[in-house]
């Protein structure tokens, strides 16, 4: 995660399955305001490729992954 950036607020969507950790995210970018850093903590591989993909078509910034035992931090910052 890019220096001095703090994460706004944090969903822990482990043990949820595709799409559900994205759909929490994007119910989350929705409500968020710009400049607004959201971490999606997520089991499901499948997420490390869509949810940095989405950001992409959405016009988001897709900060990073963190990889830990177990699961996967991914990071998204809202910029529209």
């Amino acid at each position: 995660m890019a220096e001095g950036m703090q994460v706004t607020r944090e969903i822990d969507a482990r043990g949820s399955f595709c799409p559900g950790p994205m759909m929490e995210l994007i119910r989350a970018i929705r409500s968020a305001s710009v400049g607004d850093t959201i971490a999606v903590l997520s089991t499901d591989q499948g997420s490390k490729r869509d949810i940095p993909n989405w950001a992409q078509k959405a016009g988001q910034e897709f900060v990073g992954v963190e990889e830990y035992e177990g699961y996967d931090r991914i990071i998204v910052r809202k910029v529209k």
